[in-house]
């Protein structure tokens, strides 16, 4: 199949669509692969604008929703992100291309199986600076704080505390909250007193929910 094209159909679609605005965020896309991150027997699918199952009851979400996500998020050149959720690795490769070599960016995935398969997919790909860890992603990484961003790819009631205590000044925090059965995307921004600013953005999601060993 021909997947350039198809990515690149996709990418003109989410431009059109108004999801996609960022240059960077647009130059990402385009880039990685999204064939690679698909189940084998799905890959015909890859550039369809939809969720698709990577196994173990989890998704790789639809590329206008994860669009919609990073446009949200802004992260730049030389930004530290952490994705909570990061499932397939697909996300972690957009960022990375997005904040580049003097940046970094960390996944947290709870199934040892989708962590493990994503390590092997992303460094295929060679993605050599992306670093996956199987832990609980409500508890963050506060080892490796402060970052710039945090991308919560899995819905919750309300933003776990350590992710807000781990955000930098100025550091962004976008999260799809709500009940399990609809989300809206919060935003929080970090002021430079400390203060949290949220807003939620405008249109309804279905992630998969956020699961904390507490």
């Amino acid at each position: 199949m021909d997947f350039e094209s198809q990515r690149k159909k996709l990418v003109n679609s989410m431009i059109a669509n108004g999801s996609l605005k960022s240059a960077e965020i647009i130059k990402a896309f385009l880039k990685v692969k999204r064939e690679e991150f698909f189940l084998p027997e799905l890959k015909k699918f890859s550039y369809d604008d939809s969720a698709y199952p990577i196994g173990h009851s989890q998704t790789i979400s639809q590329p206008s929703t994860i669009a919609i996500m990073l446009e949200l998020l802004k992260p730049l050149k030389g930004h530290k992100v952490l994705e909570i959720g990061s499932g397939s690795g697909y996300v972690l490769a957009l960022l990375s291309e997005i904040v580049g070599p003097e940046g970094k960016v960390i996944g947290i995935e709870r199934n040892y199986e989708l962590a493990v398969r994503s390590i092997e997919t992303l460094a295929k790909l060679k993605y050599k600076k992306i670093k996956v860890l199987i832990s609980d992603g409500s508890k963050g990484l506060p080892e490796e704080a402060p970052f710039h961003r945090i991308l919560v790819s899995a819905a919750c009631n309300v933003v776990p505390k350590p992710l807000e205590e781990q955000l930098t000044f100025h550091g962004r925090i976008v999260a799809p909250v709500g009940s399990k059965f609809s989300q809206q995307l919060q935003v929080i921004e970090k002021e430079p007193n400390g203060a949290l600013k949220r807003y939620f953005a405008e249109g309804y999601f279905v992630f998969v929910p956020l699961v904390s060993d507490s």
